[in-house]
């Protein structure tokens, strides 16, 4: 007997190191673009060569090394900014090349750029308003729907909420949700009716049968603050509820709220801290960037988002992933690239997650007002 208490005794120790032990970290390599400073970009074939290739701002970069830079156009600085808010790829004029959709808090206008025929990377993209939509924070595309075609969502706070439909080359279709909007923007199906739903700072708008001519119903049941864009709509813990993470786009906090039901089916939301150290979560993507078959958070601080004026503005800014914890039932931070302006990495208002190189492993490109950087996935670290 004492031989058996002396043996659990040994191993004791051993299952207590390995329950806590930190979870296995993917490595980035890390790699410098440009010094520009838009804070959209985007990726896709431009050229057509079956290689990816990077379009932000006036520029686009040549696959797979993204040092030749062609010129798209000379969009006006507009006080710190540039009217570019998002890098949407979509053949808006369906002759075989991806053009891409962008918008303009200060010109108010949602417009798309046309890739030009001429492959030389010398002619300018031609220029396209699609509507005045008013203040555009930054523009999603979900296929709202439900038609299997994207569908273009802006985020006009203050504007009414509304999406955009192509329905022939270069014609698009404006469907009014509801009559105004706040800060924050998501998609996905909140009641489990099949139907995606629209996600607002003020509660969660129930889609119609019939989403073009139906009613859209608000249901207020949360108040998100400055939300993120976009609000990520999934079922984050396996209970086959739809929750939502949520980013501080203009102040402190990443939260997710738990949704639960009651025995007679009423639906309530608990909201969970993920990470109250940073602020300025404004872009948020759900993607599988481990290779699991189960998707991360992949997020961080946006660089001087308000050109310094918000909380936290003076704090160092990060490029983060957070993997979900079922045990736990909590998300696990991991730094990617985090430390003063020029150290850290920040993300600027549209990011884009791509397997740049043909690895199977997904690559992060952001761009923001501290330049546009790669963050090349290379997998696991060995110990």
């Amino acid at each position: 007997m004492p031989m058996r208490r002396a043996s659990l005794s040994l191993l004791f120790p051993f299952l207590l190191v390995s329950l806590t032990a930190p979870e296995p970290a993917l490595r980035f390599r890390r790699y410098f673009v440009a010094a520009e400073s838009y804070e959209s970009v985007g990726v896709f074939d431009v050229d057509k060569n079956d290689t990816l290739d990077i379009v932000s701002g006036d520029f686009w970069y040549e696959g797979p090394h993204f040092r030749q830079r062609h010129l798209i156009g000379n969009e006006p600085r507009k006080d710190q900014y540039f009217d570019d808010f998002s890098t949407i790829p979509m053949d808006v004029n369906a002759d075989g090349r991806l053009d891409f959709i962008t918008g303009g808090w200060f010109d108010q206008t949602l417009r798309w750029v046309e890739n030009p025929a001429a492959g030389n990377g010398k002619t300018q993209w031609p220029l396209h308003e699609i509507s005045k939509v008013g203040n555009v924070e930054t523009t999603r595309a979900w296929d709202v729907d439900g038609d299997g075609k994207l569908d273009i969502v802006p985020n006009n706070p203050g504007h009414p909420l509304k999406y955009l439909k192509l329905v022939s080359p270069g014609k698009f279709q404006t469907i009014t949700v509801a009559p105004t909007q706040g800060h924050g923007l998501g998609f996905g199906d909140i009641n489990g009716d099949g139907r995606g739903d629209l996600i607002v700072s003020d509660g969660w708008l129930e889609a119609p049968a019939n989403r073009i001519a139906g009613s859209w119903e608000l249901h207020k049941e949360f108040s998100l603050g400055t939300a993120s864009v976009p609000v990520i709509a999934a079922d984050v813990n396996g209970d086959k509820l739809t929750d939502l993470v949520v980013g501080q786009g203009h102040n402190y906090g990443l939260h997710w709220y738990e949704q639960t039901k009651n025995n007679t089916g009423q639906r309530s939301w608990t909201k969970h801290v993920i990470d109250e150290k940073n602020s300025q979560y404004h872009c948020l993507e759900w993607v599988d960037i481990t290779g699991d078959g189960r998707p991360e958070l992949v997020t961080g601080k946006r660089y001087r988002a308000h050109n310094g004026k918000d909380p936290g503005a003076e704090d160092s800014v990060g490029l983060y992933y957070f993997t979900w914890n079922a045990a736990q039932k909590q998300f696990v931070k991991h730094d990617i690239a985090s430390g003063p302006a020029g150290v850290g990495k920040g993300t600027g208002i549209y990011f884009a997650v791509a397997d740049l190189h043909k690895t199977g492993r997904k690559d992060i490109i952001v761009a923001g007002k501290d330049g546009l950087t790669i963050f090349f996935n290379e997998g696991f670290q060995r110990k």
